[in-house]
């Protein structure tokens, strides 16, 4: 068995003994039972002319039990597999050392004081911090660890006062999107007795003046914008937004800095074409004005100083940023185009130091420039590496702007940039034991089955030999105009320690180019991201660096109906597939939970045109009995109230009817475990354990010592 690394030589000495690929030992067919036997009962319902049989419909009732027991055997049957998986042990030793670090989240300075989230490398959550100042000691405040004894609840700093005295922060268990939101006065270092009690929140700001809060709560009904005054009942609050906007809005209401301006935005779903602002004077009762509820254009916004910007792409679908005095905000020929559209697109703005502090992509890279109100360009604040950055976290009347760079290789940084004197220092950094520098990320252009030209990020140890044999980690997402860029994890570290390749494309779908490569991967054109996804396997394939037997995709939530319609689609260019949290009946998804806020991006099966489409590329749908499947792993949980587990439940049991071959179909279901994270440090290090035990496993590849 192979020793644990201690220091930095030894560690280099375990990357340097992996990449030593072999092939796994064994005959898989001998390594393997059956899985449980699932009953069937072949639903049938007629759609618009088209029967449609759904043999596990009764997997849809969670609760029921005989879908506990079912879940409770193929618990069962993937423990068996993975816990004897050789070299497990060696990779959950080497996730330890990856993970059991310090991490610490992006401040919020408020009163000369900073607010974070920090999980010391002994902790298992993160726990919220204050600094008074930024080189005062770090004073834990809210610490979820006693508790829950299996260390499942966690906290979420949503919003802090003016003056620093008084945060709002939410309660989580497990993986649940719920929250329940708690006051805490920081200056006696008590929670305050006011309780919002568990459910779905879009946003919290608290008032200067520490009277209240503003927040949005979904009903039945649908979204509703509230105000708390402290101290009373919460069943007493205010209704003051929202009334009218049915279950599949989405509204957020935000305080501006001086807390004079609440600023109301409604999203027609999630990823939507079209939003609807709106704004009021809180601080003198003033009406609710309609700033924009008519254009099919996505629009965000923040008020300073009495402008209200607009970033929009209303007739730039890369982006521009508009300017109106908030007292001309319903004026329309008073917008001003401050920052127009360029060939980068704008991911997003901050309003920092008197200046506009954006968020550029350029070709899929990250920038991010500086601007004077006017849209007059100052500076580009340098990154150090092809990589992502995230947060942009500042105030108007402050010159400090913060902000989290991270690559696959790069462990995640936050970076202070003082916008007056350009200086830019770390805050806090993630001390991982690897070498950056052994690693390198380049860029890659390829053809789709349409000809469009997509990019691709890879990432491998540097001077990686490609003999067409790499084990290969393809990983995407492909929605709701997601931008993805490299950032480090975990699991992409060891796998290129390992001497793997691991693969990310910026599918259409996403964000990346602009509205118009978002609407190429949505509705009726959803196939495209299937079709760029599968021609980035080829391209990999066909460029030396893998070949079938030792490539992988993984994806999770939209992610998750990605790599389940390439499995389904190509299955014979896949060994293996971890599916998470994943969409795979696409007929029956907008049924359940949240999922009718996803219609605008997929289309409903209600739809005669739009069930075409739906069951043209529905995961579940097209498993095909006597089909070769590749290996695959599907991961969910019970407390997934995102997506509802019933798609993992019932194409495990589809898949593992229909294949042909003797890989594996395993269900790693998980009772706490959902879309929202929160999962204390030791799971989420045996869950990835699974999973990359997994791959190599089904890649053949392992250590010379096992």
């Amino acid at each position: 068995m192979m020793r644990r690394p201690r220091g930095r030589s030894l560690r280099i000495g375990f990357v340097l003994l992996l990449a030593l690929l072999l092939p796994w030992g064994g005959t898989r067919a001998q390594q393997l039972r059956k899985p449980p036997t699932t009953p069937t009962d072949n639903v049938k319902e007629v759609l618009h002319g088209v029967e449609i049989v759904d043999p596990y419909r009764w997997l849809e009732d969670q609760w029921s039990p005989k879908t506990r027991a079912w879940i409770e055997e193929q618990n069962a049957y993937t423990r068996a597999l993975l816990d004897t998986v050789a070299g497990r042990e060696q990779i959950r030793q080497r996730l330890t050392e990856l993970m059991k670090v310090e991490a610490i989240g992006l401040p919020v300075e408020r009163g000369g004081r900073y607010f974070f989230a920090k999980r010391r490398a002994d902790q298992e959550q993160f726990v919220i911090y204050m600094r008074k100042g930024r080189q005062g000691p770090d004073e834990a405040l809210i610490d979820p660890h006693p508790w829950s004894p299996d260390h499942t609840t966690s906290v979420t700093l949503l919003d802090v006062s003016d003056d620093g005295t008084v945060l709002a922060y939410g309660v989580r268990q497990g993986g649940e999107d719920e929250l329940t939101i708690r006051l805490f006065d920081v200056e006696a270092r008590r929670d305050l007795p006011d309780v919002l009690p568990k459910g779905r929140y879009f946003g919290l700001s608290l008032t200067p003046d520490k009277s209240g809060f503003y927040y949005t709560r979904h009903t039945p009904e649908g979204p509703r914008v509230y105000f708390h005054r402290m101290g009373e009942d919460p069943a007493r609050d205010r209704e003051i937004f929202g009334r009218g906007y049915g279950v599949d809005k989405i509204i957020t209401a935000t305080l501006s800095e001086d807390g004079r301006y609440l600023l109301f935005t409604v999203s027609h779903g999630a990823g939507a074409r079209r939003t609807e602002i709106y704004l009021q004077d809180v601080a003198r009762g003033g009406p609710i004005i309609t700033v924009v509820n008519d254009i099919e254009a996505r629009f965000s916004g923040e008020i300073v100083a009495d402008t209200l910007y607009l970033l929009t792409n209303w007739n730039a679908p890369r982006g521009r940023l508009l300017a109106v005095s908030v007292r001309d905000a319903a004026a329309r020929d008073r917008w001003r185009e401050v920052i127009p559209q360029s060939s980068a697109v704008i991911n997003g703005f901050a309003l920092v130091g008197g200046r506009l502090v954006v968020n550029h992509l350029e070709n899929v890279q990250a920038r991010v420039r500086m601007f004077d109100p006017d849209g007059r360009f100052l500076a580009e604040i340098p990154l150090p590496a092809i990589g992502s950055v995230s947060g942009l976290r500042g105030r108007w009347a402050s010159s400090e702007i913060f902000y989290a760079f991270s690559s696959f290789h790069i462990p995640t940084t936050i970076y202070r940039y003082d916008v007056t004197t350009g200086t830019s220092e770390v805050w806090a950094a993630l001390k991982v034991p690897i070498r950056s520098e052994q690693f390198e990320v380049k860029q890659v252009w390829y053809e789709s089955r349409d000809g469009t030209r997509v990019p691709m990020f890879i990432a491998h140890a540097r001077g990686l030999k490609l003999d067409g044999a790499r084990p290969t980690l393809l990983t995407g997402y492909g929605g709701f105009n997601v931008s993805l860029l490299p950032g480090f994890s975990a699991r992409a570290a060891l796998w290129m320690e390992l001497g793997g390749v691991y693969a990310l494309p910026n599918l259409r779908g996403g964000g990346e180019f602009g509205e118009e490569w978002h609407r190429a991967g949505m509705l009726e054109k959803k196939q495209n991201v299937f079709d760029d996804f599968l021609a980035a396997a080829e391209w990999l394939i066909k460029n030396g660096y893998t070949n079938p037997s030792r490539l992988a995709i993984s994806g999770g939530s939209n992610g998750g109906l990605l790599v389940g319609a390439a499995l389904t689609q190509r299955p014979e260019l896949f060994a293996a597939v971890v599916c998470s949290y994943p969409l795979l009946d696409m007929i029956r998804y907008h049924r359940f939970l949240v999922a009718r806020f996803w219609i605008p991006e997929y289309g409903s099966s209600d739809d005669p045109e739009q069930f075409k489409y739906l069951l043209a590329y529905s995961p579940y749908h097209q498993v095909k009995p006597g089909t070769r499947y590749p290996a695959v792993l599907f991961i969910t949980g019970d407390a997934d109230t995102r997506v509802d587990p019933l798609h993992a439940r019932k194409m495990t049991a589809r898949l593992q009817a229909a294949t042909a071959s003797d890989r594996p179909i395993l269900l790693r279901y998980d009772t706490k475990a959902g879309h929202s994270g929160g999962l204390p440090l030791s799971k989420q290090i045996e869950d990835l354990t699974d999973e990359l035990s997994f791959l190599l496993w089904q890649l053949g590849v392992r250590s010379p010592e096992n």
